[in-house]
């Protein structure tokens, strides 16, 4: 499943010089602003795309108002967009001479001086400063100030069938800034949240899976049940557990030891102590060492009702107990957001850049890219560079609605995984065999048929497509250079001639079918919580499975810093280190059966029998080579060891 930050998450489905800036564009980083006459410089991107004047519906409310953040692009926005190319190239001679978050900041970060002509700007206009932080300015006050300020009017625009706030034009801050300004967000009241991409359910609604299961894939064939492409097929597994997923991803003897991994969601589970320790003893991971799993958490929640709070509660759960099943003996922090809306999702990642709270980072959650504006990738980007520069790598889900077209009528990729400065995870079907031994992988797309009344056939087999990896090309950003020579041009140039970021960039464990078990405490029918283990999946699963076989490749590097991984994992493209993946490796149809319960917890109200096709991902396909299903493929034996020559 995958959680949205402006939308549903990806899922867990049961889901500087004039070289610098040429180098920063090319991985497709937005320009902050462009000049607007002789008294402004334009803050590009801070008027959304719906916002049209077909959409206008007149001008808001002087009264209105309004809470809006003023980001700082800080001294050096093009050399630090630079730098954080150069220190993550294995061809640069700068590679991995990372800086200290006081360096890093000393350098790039805003100067006293920007911030205070900032602050003197924004109230001199009759807002009021409401906070600040090494990042953005934080202002509130009626519309009316707000206009005066940004240099804009803002309107009432529908948008489907709500109407929102937003500029009429971009806005603009005063030249006499220089620059100081990167982008302002909250100008535009449409909904910026994320969602888990797992459809998890809340602990207050308990899950389990029904059997019959295989305890390995193939190990129990459904002899009883109609044929599927041509032959009796197996059923579900009950759930991977860490033993073998760190045989199928070559893990050998590295456990994480030294590296520090963290996790973002939004909220935080009360009992993921509790349930990560328990679930370690349950299936032989390392027991967790005083001090191994720390959280770090805002004072206070907000939008819990509207956020779903308890429904996080699993996505921290899964994150937390399949990091430590592949990397038992990295630390562990989880670092939760406040809420699901985009600004409290990037204080989480600021907190973990600024404090250097570890060096992979793990994010299952995201949004499509249609509802992502300029304004806010700029935000992302700039805390994304930051973490480059210090050798943090960022690790996101890359959806669990394929190309999107089933879930939103359009063909698009998600966010923040589309952004050119982190690693965008996708997703496959994994068969691992008796004795741990790794078979082989499809990429996770899934097509569902119900065993007909007479238990005889299925339904319209091979039924109605229902999730599977997100990827494709993005419409927004531009092809990075270490994509190109590897992804295939009729990818890359699909929205532009000129070429886009294409999605997933590598890719692990996704499929709920073949998912991965986790145990969470959740409350019965009976009013009891009780602990409880049941099989999920989602790129919310392969995320930190990347996430902790990067931190094995660290370990097996000696400690040091992998950082921004993509020119790595490109560097390595067409190696034996990866399993490339496609969609039919065996040279037929793949599927499994499954059985449910239909209430989702017992058999009171009876059983639901259906047949899962493999490999059958929307509009995508995982073919020979780099696909956008699952990227350059997954780790294969030899991938953690290919770090310690880098």
């Amino acid at each position: 499943m995958r959680s949205n930050h402006a939308a549903l998450r990806a899922g867990a489905s049961m889901a500087a010089t004039l070289p610098m800036i040429a180098g920063a564009l090319a991985l497709g980083i937005p320009a902050a602003h462009a000049a607007d006459g002789p008294t402004r410089d334009t803050l590009a991107g801070t008027r959304p795309a719906w916002a049209t004047a077909k959409a206008d519906k007149g001008s808001t409310s002087d009264s209105a108002q309004v809470s809006a953040r003023v980001y700082l692009a800080g001294r050096d926005a093009a050399g630090l967009a630079a730098y954080a190319k150069a220190v993550s190239d294995p061809a640069s001679p700068v590679y991995g001479k990372y800086l200290s978050a006081a360096r890093s900041q000393a350098r790039f970060g805003a100067t006293t001086a920007q911030v205070a002509a900032v602050k003197s700007w924004l109230t001199a206009a009759g807002l009021k400063v409401t906070g600040t932080t090494g990042h953005y300015v934080s202002v509130s006050g009626d519309v009316a100030a707000v206009e005066k300020a940004f240099g804009t009017q803002l309107h009432n625009y529908t948008k489907g069938s709500r109407t929102y706030r937003a500029p009429s034009k971009a806005a603009s801050a005063p030249a006499s800034l220089d620059g100081a300004v990167l982008t302002v967000t909250g100008l535009d009241n449409a909904p910026h949240k994320a969602a888990s991409k797992e459809q998890l359910p809340g602990p207050d609604a308990v899950f389990k899976n029904s059997g019959p299961f295989s305890s390995y894939y193939g190990s129990n064939t459904a002899s009883t049940l109609p044929s599927a492409y041509g032959k009796k097929i197996p059923y579900a597994v009950q759930g991977y557990t860490g033993k073998q997923l760190r045989a199928a991803y070559g893990a050998g003897g590295y456990t994480g030891k030294g590296v520090r991994i963290a996790i973002t969601d939004a909220y935080a589970s009360p009992t993921i102590a509790y349930d990560a320790a328990t679930y370690a003893k349950a299936h032989g991971d390392a027991r967790w060492k005083t001090g191994q799993l720390t959280q770090v958490l805002p004072s206070d929640y907000t939008r819990t009702e509207e956020c779903g709070a308890a429904g996080w509660y699993g996505e921290e759960t899964l994150d937390v107990e399949a990091v430590h099943a592949v990397a038992p003996a990295a630390n562990v922090t989880y670092v939760g957001a406040a809420s699901c809306y985009d600004d409290d999702l990037l204080d989480s990642l600021s907190k973990i850049v600024d404090n250097h709270l570890a060096d992979i980072v793990s994010n299952s959650w995201g949004d499509i890219e249609a509802n992502q504006t300029p304004d806010l990738a700029a935000a992302y980007d700039q805390v994304f560079q930051f973490g480059a520069v210090e050798g943090i790598g960022f690790y996101f889900s890359s959806g669990d609605n394929g190309d999107e077209v089933a879930n939103t009528g359009t063909k698009q990729v998600d966010t923040p995984a589309n952004s050119a400065w982190v690693t965008a995870v996708g997703g496959t079907s994994l068969a691992v065999g008796k004795n741990d031994k790794y078979l082989w992988e499809t990429g996770w797309g899934t097509d569902k048929a119900s065993l007909s009344a007479d238990g005889k056939s299925w339904t319209d087999f091979p039924g109605a497509y229902t999730s599977g990896a997100g990827g494709g090309t993005s419409k927004t950003v531009a092809e990075p250079y270490y994509q190109k020579g590897v992804v295939p041009t009729t990818l890359a140039t699909a929205n532009s001639a000129a070429g886009n970021r294409v999605v997933p960039d590598i890719s692990a464990i996704a499929d709920p079918n073949t998912g991965f078990k986790v145990g969470q405490t959740q409350t019965f029918p009976d009013g009891t919580e009780q602990y409880s283990e049941y099989r999920i999946g989602g790129t919310s699963l392969a995320a930190p499975v990347i996430a902790a076989v990067q931190a094995l490749g660290q370990e097996a590097r000696g400690g040091k810093a992998i950082g921004f991984a993509n020119p790595s994992i490109y560097s390595k493209y067409g190696s034996r280190v990866y399993h490339d993946v496609t969609d039919n490796p065996t040279g037929s149809g793949l599927a499994v059966a499954r059985v449910d319960f239909a209430n989702g917890y017992d058999a009171t109200d009876g059983l639901l029998t259906s047949v899962r096709s493999l490999g059958k991902d929307s509009s995508l396909s995982a073919v020979k080579g780099y696909d956008d299903v699952t990227g350059v493929g997954t780790p294969a034996s030899g991938y953690v060891e290919s770090y310690r020559r880098r």
